[in-house]
């Protein structure tokens, strides 16, 4: 293992209460391509999204989707792993979990299939973390909120965001029609126009935690 470098915040030295978090330079990863896969969901009108979510929910109930927070360094900075669709539509690696799965199975189901050479591969190497953050759908509308309104008794979606730790090198298979960037998260802080509520709200959720750079 290589040279490790220290990234923090600043913080009361004699409270300190940042947890510290590995992570390895772009670098030191692989990105290759295979077939692209059906996201016809990310594809639709705002408008034909939500009436699709409708008739989902009436016939399944309240969706539940996990995603996956990827970090590497690139400059000093620490960088957000995230999928692009169609130029201007940004999601974090994951998806809607199956009836009765659970959340870590469901999320290394999603990262095998849109980020490893085959779906039916090793699931056991994603090694997820810690749970960031819950947003919530009170209704069929395009707005999330990170906290369930107390007025809200049957939510139509709720989304869960985890820390997945990346190893010291992996290959990143993506699929044809999605791109998969490395964006700084001083870009993505508040940025709510360009990447949406829960990729803007990342920084925050990472707050609490120091960054260890293990360089190559």
């Amino acid at each position: 293992m290589g040279e490790e470098v220290r990234l923090t915040t600043l913080h009361d030295p004699n409270h300190d209460c940042n947890l510290q978090f590995d992570i390895y330079p772009l670098s030191s990863y692989y990105f290759g391509s295979k077939h692209a896969i059906p996201c016809k969901h990310l594809t639709l009108s705002q408008s034909d999204r939500l009436l699709r979510m409708n008739s989902n929910y009436v016939a399944r109930g309240m969706r539940t989707c996990v995603e996956a927070v990827l970090l590497v360094e690139l400059f000093k900075h620490p960088h957000l792993l995230v999928l692009q669709v169609r130029n201007s539509i940004y999601k974090l690696p994951g998806g809607r979990l199956r009836p009765g799965e659970p959340d870590t199975d469901g999320l290394k189901r999603k990262l095998a299939r849109k980020l490893s050479v085959s779906e039916d591969g090793d699931v056991s190497e994603w090694e997820v973390g810690e749970c960031l953050g819950m947003w919530w759908r009170p209704d069929f509308e395009t707005i999330m909120y990170p906290f369930l309104p107390p007025n809200v008794k049957q939510p139509k979606e709720c989304t869960k965001v985890f820390l997945v730790k990346l190893p010291a090198s992996r290959k990143f298979i993506v699929p044809k029609n999605m791109r998969l960037l490395a964006v700084p998260l001083c870009q993505v802080h508040e940025n709510h126009m360009t990447y949406g509520q829960i990729i803007s709200g990342v920084p925050q959720q990472l707050s609490k935690f120091s960054f260890n750079i293990i360089e190559s």
